[in-house]
């Protein structure tokens, strides 16, 4: 059944930045709880549930949402969290990280909602996320190699990511909501 209710134009702009700040609030308050800090890392660095976030968020919404979430929660993180200066990095790789999963997955006609798709969009947008903070880490320690030491975590952080965002999207996919508006 499809939903047949339509709203005035700044009635969805309103819905729109509800939705956008309900997926950033989602994605700071992951990236916030749930957390471990990496000891081996001897520039520190997380392993956060945030990106678990991020990818739902983007599969869910697509391109924009899940780039603004990814950009807005994170950076936002950074901020409050005592990581300042990662925060126009962190910023661009998640902004670029979600609007890639979101682009991918909503593809051909496709709104999220076929599985190989998805998966590969959040496989794709690895790469870009590690090369966007390996290059901001050349940038802040002025040092090629010392960068290559946070590629684990961040390998860990997104493979966790994809393991978790997989069912619960899969759920998500299946409530009324999603089978009504999408």
């Amino acid at each position: 059944m499809q939903n047949t209710q339509t709203y005035s134009k700044p009635r969805q702009k309103t819905f729109d930045l509800v939705i956008t700040a309900m997926l950033a609030t989602l994605v700071f308050v992951s990236t916030v709880y749930l957390n471990i800090k990496l000891p081996i890392l001897s520039k520190g660095g997380l392993v956060h549930l945030g990106t678990a976030m991020l990818f739902i968020a983007s599969i869910l919404f697509g391109p924009k949402k899940g780039a603004l979430a990814g950009a807005i929660g994170m950076g936002l993180f950074d901020i409050v969290g005592g990581w300042m200066i990662w925060a126009p990095i962190t910023i661009v790789a998640r902004a670029l990280q979600g609007f890639i999963v979101g682009k991918i997955a909503w593809s051909k006609g496709h709104k999220g909602d076929n599985i190989a798709l998805n998966v590969i969009a959040m496989i794709v947008s690895i790469p870009v996320m590690i090369a966007v903070y390996y290059i901001g880490e050349v940038i802040l320690y002025n040092n090629w190699v010392a960068p290559l030491a946070s590629i684990p975590g961040d390998l860990v952080q997104n493979v966790l990511g994809i393991i978790i965002a997989i069912p619960v999207w899969i759920i998500l996919k299946k409530t009324p909501y999603f089978k009504k508006n999408f």
